[in-house]
């Protein structure tokens, strides 16, 4: 009797002309989204933008019964405390990154990871409660005042840690923020380190390479495009945040100098306090305006974060 040998279709290319179009139409819908938002936000926007034109983006007036409005005070609080919360998150999640890769036991490994990834599961609000209630005072008491009396008489230095310590403010924001985005760049680090090939490392221990030398040169380089896109990924976490920076803040349109110990605002605190209560007309539209900033401000910072990856890729080719 002859072998009986089971019959394989060969796939219909059909099938795959029908996948091509599911992902590109996917794609096409999300630019569509990504195209919608845009023009909404410029469509209610408009009127602030022909009244105050570019003078919005540096005036630090907002005064909604005179119809005067300006963004400088929330751009600033925006961008500064999320630049305080990447040079506090990014160091310390680096650590913590290398810590649980290359140094930490495998007893531990497991449980101080898991606890770090809980961090992030924490509601915004809790944060905003704790570093109110809990936070601002004990910040205050124990280092925005000794810090203030140690600085104070630098130049320069002094005048962004001058002023009465209150506990809230533009640097406590930062703070909490830092907090926030600790465990997001942190899981995304450890993950690219751990992909890092085992071979590499043990090749680099064997020619007598310290543990420095091996994250320095072998991992770093390795796995340098997932650290970048960690560190934007906890960059946009700060840049959105809401609840928490609206507690801890301050949520004033005065800016009378330039330290981080003055309360402040950023754009998502305004638009969170504000937005329910706008009246139509310009103070909508101004409200409108400032999350067309916000936007525009999320979207250089990826497209800063695509350059750098690209550059250093280009840079690793010509090597």
């Amino acid at each position: 009797m002859a072998d009986i040998k089971p019959v394989i279709k060969a796939p219909s290319k059909y099938s795959d002309y029908a996948f091509a179009a599911l992902v590109r139409l996917a794609a096409i819908i999300t630019l569509l989204l990504l195209g919608g938002i845009i023009v909404s936000l410029m469509f209610a926007s408009w009127p602030t933008i022909q009244k105050f034109g570019l003078s919005f983006l540096w005036t630090n007036e907002w005064n909604p019964p005179a119809e005067k409005f300006g963004a400088l005070v929330p751009i600033y609080g925006t961008v500064v405390t999320s630049l305080i919360a990447l040079i506090i998150a990014v160091p310390v999640s680096f650590g913590i990154a290398l810590f649980l890769t290359e140094l930490s036991p495998n007893w531990l490994k497991r449980p101080l990871g898991i606890a770090i990834e809980l961090l992030a599961a924490i509601p915004s609000i809790v944060f905003g409660m704790w570093g109110l209630f809990i936070f601002a005072p004990i910040f205050a008491d124990y280092f925005q005042t000794p810090l203030g009396d140690l600085l104070s008489g630098v130049p320069i230095i002094g005048n962004l840690f001058s002023g009465p310590a209150f506990g809230i403010g533009i640097l406590p924001a930062g703070v909490i923020l830092a907090i926030m985005v600790i465990p997001y760049i942190s899981s995304v680090m450890r993950d690219v380190f751990e992909r890092t090939p085992p071979m590499m490392k043990e090749s680099a221990y064997g020619l007598g390479c310290t543990t420095w030398e091996v994250i320095w040169h072998i991992v770093l380089p390795f796995t340098k495009n997932g650290v970048i896109g960690g560190i934007m990924l906890g960059l946009g976490r700060a840049l959105g945040e809401t609840m928490a920076v609206t507690f801890i803040i301050g949520n004033t349109y005065h800016m009378n100098s330039f330290s981080l110990y003055q309360p402040g605002n950023s754009i998502t605190s305004a638009l969170a306090n504000e937005f329910a209560e706008a009246a139509p007309g310009l103070h909508t539209s101004a409200l409108m305006e400032l999350g067309l900033i916000l936007f525009v401000i999320t979207f250089i910072v990826l497209a800063l974060s695509k350059l750098m990856i690209l550059r250093l890729s280009r840079n690793e080719g010509r090597k």
